[in-house]
This record gives structure tokens, C-alpha cells and sequence, in this order.
């Protein structure tokens, strides 16, 4: 029997309708989709009747299937000869450990096609009304995990860099780690004014967001009850929200 092929998918950030074509044409050919957490379901209506979906979502310290069953998975399905499609939230190759399941799949011989997709550093900003860039306050932009393997914690980010040297940095998955990460930035030379935006939910019709100072944000989440999935946006561009939050002004309206 000949082996399948693996599609690394990114789902985009949440709104369904931000998916490539290209991604929603793996979905469509797909005889096995396995999917994750952030993954918004509305895409699976688009999979084959008899396609098999299969659930990977992860949460922290609770894992649906942990990353060994994933690879073993792909590597199944596809030696059973069929077409699989890891649909993975945001971009496969930004936080999303695509670069493994690729080796993975590489070491047995399988052949796999990488899709990128919308990554939420640039979507969720931008549906709050922020752009990461601007020519007169951003010309530099950085993304950056919120809560680094477990065995690094967050000292192996350089700080000193990330405070003084990117205009915009966008923090993944960082509401729990958002009190050290403002005194990291703030002890390595980032003013302790600097606009800091919360985005819960960019993307869907659940978004919203808050703003405030880098020296106060911690204590605003903790108050508004923000949880992730949530962007943290530093620097300047926030302050452009006042212009321009068109998303969450129109409604918030899907269809």
C-alpha cells in the first residue's frame, strides 16, 4: 500500500473565515483531520461525511493526547495510506511545534506539505484596532512565547533586547505570566508607561480587549478576569486602537 501524505494546517486565529484556500482545500480532501484546541470548529463542517475526526487539543498540564500520540498518529494514518490533515490554530511554524511533527514525519519516509496560516500576534492586534508596525511608532516587531519550557521559565528570553531593542512585542499565551514579564521588561529599560493591549479571543465573536500602562496591566487583568487564549501587545502602536477598533465597534458580527 502506498503511505498518504500529512497537510500541516494553520487554522488561522479563530475567525473561521481567515483560513487560506489553501488550507480549506486540505480540509475538504481530508480522510483523517486531527485537530486542535484553538481550531475554530465551524472549519470541521467542511470535512468529508466519513472523514475521521480526531480531537488533540491541549490545555496546560492537561493534555487530550500528549505530543508522542500526535506524531504516532500522523504516522499511522498516513502508513494506512490515507490523506491527513493536523489542523493546528494560528500558523503551524509560530508556537505550534509543526517544525517536529514535520521531522517526524520526514524520518519515516511520509510525504507532508506545510500550509501556513494567520498567526494571532498579527490577526488578534489588528482585529482590536492595532497595527504591530507603523511608520511612526513601530518598525520593528517581535513574537514571543509567554511561558517558555518549563526547565527555562522565562530566563532564557533576552530581555535587555525585547525592552529596548523591538518596538512591538507580541506575547502568546501570557495572561498568567504577565506580572513578570512587565518587570522583566521594565528592569531591562522599557518605560513603565509603555501601552500594553489585552486581547481575549482575538478573532471571534467572544473578543474583547483592555489597555493600560506596562506598570498597572498586571493588576487590570486580574481585576477584568482575563484568561487566556489571550494576545498581550506592548509598545506604542496600542495607542492607535483609539482610531481604528473597527472589530469590536461593527458588532462583532459573524456569518
Amino acid at each position: 500500500m502506498k503511505d498518504g501524505i500529512v497537510y500541516l494546517v494553520g487554522a488561522g486565529p479563530g475567525d473561521p473565515k481567515l483560513i487560506t484556500v489553501y488550507g480549506l482545500e486540505c480540509i475538504q480532501k481530508a480522510d483523517v483531520i486531527a485537530y486542535d484546541r484553538l481550531v475554530n470548529p465551524k472549519l470541521l463542517e467542511f470535512a468529508k461525511k466519513d472523514a475521521e475526526l480526531v480531537y488533540c487539543g491541549k490545555l496546560p498540564g492537561k493534555h487530550h493526547l500528549i505530543q508522542d500520540e500526535i506524531h504516532s498518529l500522523l504516522v499511522e494514518k498516513a502508513q494506512e495510506g490515507k490523506i491527513v490533515t493536523r489542523l493546528k490554530g494560528g500558523d503551524p511554524f509560530v508556537f505550534g511545534r509543526g517544525a517536529e511533527e514535520a521531522e517526524i514525519l520526514k524520518n519515516h519516509g511520509i510525504a507532508y506539505e506545510i500550509v501556513p496560516g494567520i498567526t494571532a500576534g498579527i490577526a488578534a492586534p489588528a482585529y482590536a484596532g492595532i497595527p504591530v508596525t507603523h511608520r511612526d511608532f513601530a518598525t520593528s516587531f517581535a513574537l514571543v512565547t509567554g511561558h517558555g519550557r518549563e526547565e527555562k521559565g522565562q530566563d532564557f528570553l533576552n530581555w535587555p533586547a525585547l525592552a529596548t531593542g523591538i518596538d512591538t512585542v507580541a506575547f502568546y499565551m501570557s495572561v498568567g505570566n504577565i506580572a513578570y514579564i512587565s518587570k522583566k521588561l521594565i528592569e531591562n529599560g522599557r518605560k513603565a508607561t509603555t501601552p500594553v493591549a489585552v486581547i481575549e479571543w482575538g478573532t471571534t465573536d467572544q473578543q474583547r480587549t483592555i489597555t493600560g500602562q506596562l506598570d498597572e496591566i498586571a493588576s487590570i487583568i486580574e481585576r477584568e478576569g482575563y484568561h487566556n487564549p489571550s494576545m498581550i501587545v506592548v509598545g506604542e502602536v496600542v495607542n492607535v486602537r483609539e482610531k481604528i477598533q473597527w472589530f469590536e465597534e461593527q458588532g462583532m458580527a459573524f456569518t
